[in-house]
């Protein structure tokens, strides 16, 4: 692989793009920060948001958590009532490097385990989600990463073979399923990191 190899950026939104997190709205609702953790670690669980990226209803994943947590229901139904407090707004140094490299003229794509009832109020919200060409939203594939299918999904729909895309998210094991498959894979720190480990494989905006 040599940088002019690379023809595709590929971007993880939660996280890299968008500063989304659970705790900007249970902030709001616990008075207790070790209260909430035990909250968001052992009841209303990463694990368990993500069924949701993967295509449940939120109404039926929150029916569930909450038959089987009765005591903590209300704090349940407002993971999916008051969702849009846990977004924080854009990540503006990555979005600044999106940019840039868009201009560059790189193909710019995005892969990521969000909800299907969701993700529409991100594309509402951050006008940068229309400057990708593609846009590969787990909830509507009905798989999340790290199953090495969607980045099939991905590769198929953007035409691209795996060693002409870059691939950036801040989970490791998404990084890690997207190497096996070919895929050059940085995963993501900081906007400045990004940028030195971008410039270090040859892709420059200049």
């Amino acid at each position: 692989m040599t940088s002019t190899d690379i023809k595709a950026i590929v971007f993880d939104l939660g996280g890299v793009l968008i500063d989304w997190n659970p705790r900007h709205m249970y902030r709001t609702v616990f008075e207790d920060e070790a209260e909430m953790e035990h909250f968001l670690g052992e009841i209303a669980t990463l694990e368990w948001n993500s069924q949701h990226d993967a295509g449940v209803r939120w109404a039926d994943g929150v029916a569930q958590l909450s038959e089987q947590h009765p005591e903590y229901a209300g704090l349940i139904e407002m993971y999916m009532t008051r969702w849009t407090e846990m977004l924080n707004g854009p990540i503006d140094g990555t979005v600044a490097i999106l940019a840039e490299l868009k201009k560059a003229g790189y193909e710019v794509h995005a892969l990521t385990n969000w909800s299907s009832e969701t993700f529409p109020i991100a594309l509402e919200r951050y006008d940068f989600l229309g400057w990708f060409e593609d846009i590969v939203v787990s909830g509507d594939e009905k798989i999340i990463k790290p199953d090495p299918r969607i980045y099939e999904i991905l590769l198929e729909r953007v035409g691209r073979n795996a060693y002409e895309c870059v691939f950036i998210d801040d989970s490791p094991a998404n990084i890690e399923a997207a190497r096996k498959l070919g895929l050059v894979g940085i995963p993501f720190h900081s906007p400045e990191q990004l940028a030195g480990e971008l410039a270090a494989l040859g892709v420059t905006t200049d």
